[in-house]
């Protein structure tokens, strides 16, 4: 090595190498949760995260199983309902959103909380029970299967192995699917 060749400094960063300051510096923004399409590793964080912040909001607001039952877990349109509440909550609190947003949550919690009852009332759900919402059969369609209510015991445990048997059939479904692709083409075989 002649006296003009420099070798790096240990302590000067290599130029080439990814900096952990390329990273993003704000986590992905709120976005809406399709949880048909969902893979089974999204649903089970989705569920997850939003068990945890649905138990936040009925406790925080003292809300009765009128509103939010224990069981809202097992009825799409309470699913549905609860999950865009909080991509609403998301949105609004995020620090980048003007200050009125939190009104503008709130004031759309209230007809939230009229949508959760008549959604509540219509499915059966209740403090210590559950039943599957009563479907209208249209003529022409096989009659519905009787509708019973079932005692549940323990929430969290009715919860944990929802999640995981959903979780269980998105995964069945997802390697059925790749189990029909062709690896050559990456086409689904006929």
């Amino acid at each position: 090595m002649n006296e003009n060749d420099t070798a790096p400094e240990a302590d000067e960063p290599d130029l080439d190498e990814p900096d952990e300051f390329d990273a993003p510096l704000l986590p992905e923004p709120p976005h809406p949760i399709n949880w048909n399409l969902l893979t089974s590793e999204e649903a089970e964080a989705e569920w997850l995260e939003l068990n945890k912040w649905v138990n936040w909001l009925r406790t925080t607001y003292g809300l009765p199983a009128s509103v939010v039952p224990p069981f809202w877990h097992r009825h799409p349109e309470l699913v549905w309902e609860l999950s865009a509440l909080h991509l609403h909550w998301l949105a609004a609190y995020d620090s980048e959103q003007n200050a009125s947003a939190p009104l503008g949550w709130h004031r759309d919690f209230a007809d939230a909380r009229q949508r959760l009852r008549d959604w509540v009332a219509a499915c059966g759900t209740r403090l210590d029970r559950d039943r599957p919402t009563r479907q209208t059969v249209w003529p022409g369609e096989d009659p519905a299967e009787p509708v019973e209510d079932r005692i549940i015991a323990n929430r969290d445990e009715d919860f944990v192995q929802f999640v995981l048997d959903d979780v269980a059939a998105r995964k069945q479904a997802e390697d059925e699917f790749y189990a029909g692709l062709d690896p050559a083409s990456g086409e689904l075989r006929d």
